[in-house]
């Protein structure tokens, strides 16, 4: 019962995608070939509201549910570790037509192919958690 809320917010967040069409491979080609704006904006307003929330919680000392502080711990900015990254996501993001979240909101639409993406997303991240020491952070 504890779990329902999560439940919830998280098919609120999959109805949501799936009506701002941002689960559409369709959309997802048009921002890739540069024909659109339409993912530019969504993405772009995630973005907005993620630096304005992280200043809120910042700025008013808001606490977890069990009263604990928020922080966020400073990273050693890389260059070339953001792009290796970003750009492995994009072809990724490119060749499979979905990101992490859409992906299982296209499953529910009944896309079940993607659920080979899913496998190979699980995948790759237990692999990552293999050699995650080995890797440069």
């Amino acid at each position: 019962m504890n779990y329902l809320k999560f439940l919830l917010l998280g098919v609120g967040f999959g109805i949501m995608m799936a009506k701002a069409e941002i689960i559409s491979w369709f959309r997802i080609y048009e921002m890739f070939r540069f024909e659109s704006f339409h993912m530019y904006g969504t993405i772009g307003s995630a973005v907005t509201l993620g630096v304005l929330f992280i200043f809120l919680i910042k700025k008013f000392q808001i606490t977890t549910q069990e009263g604990e502080p928020m922080s966020i711990a400073p990273k050693k900015m890389s260059i070339t570790r953001y792009l290796l990254g970003g750009i492995l996501f994009g072809l990724g993001w490119a060749l499979a037509g979905a990101c992490p979240g859409p992906m299982f909101v296209l499953v529910g639409y009944g896309y079940l192919s993607l659920l080979i993406v899913i496998s190979g997303a699980v995948m790759g991240t237990f692999i990552y958690g293999i050699f995650r020491k080995r890797l440069p952070h």
